[in-house]
């Protein structure tokens, strides 16, 4: 088995969605990222062998966006590129089959990462009974039977229904799953909102680091041109006493997950390029990191935030080490009350029997951990954000001399995924 090594990763600004990225496809932020990926190395983009990127919500006019992103990238035609979705670790998913696929010998070097335009999201739908008048309509052969074919038009079938946002299998939204959480755990309101408050403080003193793994986007607008600089969400002026203040979203009566201690709906692509280490010392390219392993769970959908929970123990696992020994620690913050629950379920000697362990991994230290701020201020593009895990944390680790990484992420569908990274 060949060791596998990141030399390199770019990232977007984080946007919220409905920003300044609204009319920017998924694939054209990709495509940005691969062209000024090469520049910036001067890479012979003609030795890259496939390209992986991870999106969820692909469009029906941009479908395998990887593909799009790649050449529209500058990359040869020669080279093939393919999408993956695993929901939110969409991004880890492009990661840990181009490091298979190194690691057997497949491919010497692989660019992978993940993209999301949720600005693109659909919201509303029409009428089946509106979409079967018009396929009739421009089936007609006269122009009689098209004006027949639509005066069967009713007021109502103009009407937009809004798309079912629940996830099919738990029935309910992302924010119910975290309340579920919140009352398994006996998390309180303050505790959640502290938590929001920590991750907006740290993002923004975490800035000028953030920028070293950022490419400015520049937004064309009619000539004008806007440069979108960093990150979009971090708040200088967050307040614990206005975060408290905001209604719960999810549970109006009882609830405590709020917009102030979610992660927001958010535009952006991030990338790596991936190598065995061989290929790496030929190139004269110093890794990031090594990839030491990865593992991905199934749990109950209901409480699918818990998927760190599940994952990171299979993870150490496969890389032969223990909970001890990392250093430093990323988990994506879907929901405060998501990343508080896992360093609760991960100190646990109650969770650890019930998934079958010894004993717990144990209590998670929030000096290291989410050290620049996560996604509560950041933002969570879906298919992005497992990649800019793991290319923050490997910038972070690099700047503190750390040796082992945790990145983990829960799941929409009930999973949950870790990787295990390592700088020698």
């Amino acid at each position: 088995m060949k060791e596998v090594v990141i030399v390199a990763g770019l990232r977007t600004p984080f946007v919220k969605a409905g920003g300044a990225f609204k009319n920017l496809p998924a694939y054209d932020l990709t495509a940005r990222l691969i062209r000024e990926l090469m520049l910036r190395l001067d890479f012979p983009s003609d030795k890259i062998e496939e390209v992986i990127i991870g999106n969820v919500i692909q469009s029906v006019e941009s479908a395998n966006m990887a593909r799009i992103s790649a050449v529209l990238g500058g990359l040869p035609n020669h080279i093939p590129a393919y999408t993956v979705n695993r929901n939110c670790a969409s991004g880890m998913e492009a990661i840990s089959q181009g490091f298979d696929k190194i690691r057997h010998g497949q491919a010497k070097i692989i660019l992978a990462g993940g993209a999301e335009s949720m600005s693109s999201i659909p919201i509303f739908s029409y009428s089946p009974e509106l979409t079967d008048i018009l396929m009739g309509a421009s089936k007609a052969k006269t122009a009689a039977q098209r004006l027949q074919i639509l005066s069967q038009l009713r007021p109502q079938h103009l009407k937009p229904g809004v798309i079912n946002q629940n996830d099919p299998i738990a029935d309910m939204t992302m924010g119910q799953t975290a309340e579920n959480l919140v009352r398994d755990f006996g998390l309180t309101r303050q505790e959640q909102d502290e938590f929001s408050l920590r991750s907006h403080q740290l993002a923004v003193a975490a800035r000028p680091k953030l920028a070293e793994e950022i490419l400015p986007i520049l937004i064309p607008d009619g000539g004008k041109g806007e440069a979108v600089l960093d990150d979009i969400g971090p708040r200088e002026d967050s307040k614990l006493e206005s975060l408290l203040k905001l209604r719960p979203v999810f549970d109006k009566d009882f609830g405590s997950v709020t917009a102030g201690n979610a992660s927001p709906i958010t535009d952006g692509a991030a990338i790596v390029l991936m190598m065995d280490v061989e290929t790496a010392q030929e190139m004269g390219l110093e890794p990031l990191g090594y990839i030491r392993s990865y593992a991905y769970a199934g749990l109950e959908a209901q409480r699918m935030g818990l998927g760190p929970s599940y994952a990171t123990p299979k993870a150490l696992a496969q890389g032969k080490i223990k909970f001890s020994e990392i250093e430093l620690i990323e988990i994506n913050e879907a929901f405060a009350a998501q990343v508080i629950a896992n360093e609760r379920a991960f100190a646990s000697s109650d969770f650890a029997e019930k998934i079958g362990l010894k004993a717990p991994l144990g209590e998670i230290n929030r000096d290291i951990l989410n050290v620049n701020g996560g996604a509560i201020a950041l933002g969570h593009p879906l298919g992005a954000s497992g990649a800019r895990l793991i290319l923050t944390l490997l910038k972070e680790m690099g700047r503190r001399g750390n040796s082992l990484g945790l990145a983990s992420l829960c799941i929409g569908g009930g999973q949950g995924a870790s990787f295990i990274l390592e700088r020698k």
